[in-house]
């Protein structure tokens, strides 16, 4: 090796005990995740969902599972239900949420098929050996977010049904933790100490998804891996980067989340919306 010169060596050449074939065996789950659709009855919002979709149906076969984390109607009317139904498809295992902008009962009746009144939404599905866990966070009424103590009950017997060595996804619409976004902050998950002790309990928790915030984030709660969807129907502005809330330049975004050997890996990607 030349005398070092004062550049840095980056290791070029040197030799290292990594297999290149060990790390095509690792099992590796693949999660799309989708959030805040806002069907309105526009074709301007139905157009970006479509575009959205195709891009993740069309490469579904390398993919497990879709996660949608909310605000799927802009108001909650039925009629944004059945444009929902008509138009939100995949051949993927899909888990659904409601958020702030749904409404219990009309979410229930027009995507499930069942009146669920005012009760909480909460599905759990054994997908690719992992459980996923998909809750409701809404508050009617109010734009903030709130685990029942039903739910948080709910979640711990269905974490509990499993072997500890499940991994184990949450997913729930609304942030547990502040974004530095102050207009989302202030309606972000309020109460979330249930949510952090259930966290705590169980080791086997890999990682939390949600939406709400119209922007594509990861960062951590209770020392789990917490990610964020893209806004499909819109994207918020950092404080830094308007004095509006909605960046009408941005396209539609979604994040693919992999776990393989204990770690989770997010990428984002944004989506052409074809023009009609």
């Amino acid at each position: 090796m030349a005398a070092n010169s004062g550049n840095t060596d980056y290791g070029v050449g040197v030799q290292t005990d990594i297999d290149p074939g060990s790390q095509a065996d690792t099992a590796v789950l693949t999660i799309a995740h989708i959030s805040d659709l806002h069907f309105n009855g526009t074709e301007h919002n139905n157009r970006r969902v479509r575009a959205v979709l195709d891009y993740i149906n069309e490469r579904s076969s390398g993919i497990d599972v879709l996660l949608v984390t909310g605000d799927i109607a802009d108001s909650g009317h039925p009629s944004q239900y059945e444009e929902a139904t008509k138009t939100l498809w995949s051949p993927l295992p899909m888990l659904i949420c409601p958020g702030n902008h749904d409404a219990r009962d009309e979410f229930g009746f027009g995507l499930l098929g069942k009146h669920s009144h005012d009760d909480p939404l909460n599905r759990a599905q054994l997908i690719a050996g992992a459980l996923f866990i998909s809750v409701d966070s809404s508050v009617r009424g109010q734009p903030y977010g709130h685990l029942s103590d039903h739910t948080l009950a709910w979640m711990e017997a269905q974490i509990d049904a499993q072997p500890t060595t499940t991994p184990v996804f949450l997913s729930f619409h609304h942030p547990p933790v502040r974004l530095r976004m102050p207009f989302m902050d202030h309606i972000r998950m309020a109460d979330n100490e249930g949510l952090e002790q259930l966290v705590a309990n169980h080791p086997n928790i890999a990682a939390m998804f949600c939406g709400h915030a119209h922007t594509g984030a990861v960062t951590t709660f209770a020392g789990r891996p917490l990610c964020l969807a893209p806004g499909v129907a819109s994207t918020l502005n950092l404080p830094f980067e308007g004095t509006e809330v909605i960046n009408p330049t941005q396209p539609p975004g979604l994040a693919f989340h992999t776990y393989a050997d204990g770690r989770l890996i997010s990428h984002f990607r944004s989506v052409v919306v074809p023009q009609s």
